[in-house]
């Protein structure tokens, strides 16, 4: 059985005519950011932590700055302690 995916079609036609991007670019813009948004809040946490610690941020202030970019996403979770945080990424 085939999978639906949709194309968005709508929408890259959209980037293609307001942007410089060309029709593969523009897709690949919207995949991108489809993935982006489809991110749980545990994947979010993980790889925020990563990248702030590999960027040399220490745990108390990465914990600070991802408590308070979650409510900013396009879904937000509901709010998260520090200690949650934590146990996100310690298990």
């Amino acid at each position: 059985m085939l999978e639906h995916r949709p194309t968005h079609d709508d929408l890259i036609d959209h980037l293609v005519r307001s942007t410089a991007l060309q029709r593969g670019e523009a897709a690949r813009v919207v995949l991108d950011v489809l993935a982006y948004f489809d991110e749980t809040t545990e994947e979010f946490v993980r790889r925020r932590h990563r990248e702030l610690q590999s960027g040399g941020a220490v745990n108390a202030e990465i914990f600070e700055r991802i408590a308070g970019e979650l409510p900013h996403r396009a879904v937000a979770p509901p709010e998260l302690s520090l200690r949650q945080l934590r146990r996100i990424v310690y298990g």
